[in-house]
């Protein structure tokens, strides 16, 4: 009995931050991610989606700390937690075509907040895949990170990741 109060106790002191879908589609383990620097965990541990439309909303309340200037990435954050969301595999080089921001740095984002639109059938046809990795890139305050099991996710509706603080 003891043990049990203290094992609730402490499971009550770690927090939890929800990360919800930012896109809706098809999730993918992050070593499945066909860019080693997302699939090895070089820049963190996340997860990833491969999206059925192109529009990315904000997986919570926080505030955008990067924009990228081509549009294919940002950063953002909540209670303190870095997430970097970066829309297809090496879309860099697109230099911002097909990609059009909502947000800036700096500006406050509520979940479900429209942050950036992208064209899916540019993209594709000029040949860079649109899985987008979600990843935490400082670890540092993270206790750990649950996954969804889900095989689909719906943008603002499913939860992504639960992120212990």
């Amino acid at each position: 009995m003891i043990f049990k109060i203290f094992k609730e106790k402490k499971e009550a002191q770690n927090e939890k931050l929800e990360v919800f879908a930012s896109l809706t589609g098809r999730v993918l383990d992050i070593e499945n991610v066909p860019d080693e620097v997302f699939s090895k965990k070089m820049l963190g541990d996340g997860i990833a989606i491969e999206p059925s439309e192109g529009e990315l909303t904000s997986p919570f309340d926080g505030k955008v700390k990067q924009v990228f200037s081509t549009g294919h990435a940002l950063v953002l954050e909540s209670r303190g937690i870095p997430f970097l969301i970066h829309v297809g595999i090496d879309t860099v080089k697109l230099k911002g075509e097909g990609f059009r921001l909502y947000v800036n740095e700096g500006d406050a984002v509520k979940k479900g907040q429209l942050l950036l639109t992208f064209d899916k059938e540019l993209i594709f046809n000029k040949g860079f895949s649109l899985i987008t990795p979600v990843i935490i890139p400082d670890m540092k305050r993270v206790k750990g990170i649950i996954k969804t099991d889900k095989k689909n996710v719906i943008k603002g509706v499913d939860v992504l990741l639960e992120v212990i603080l």
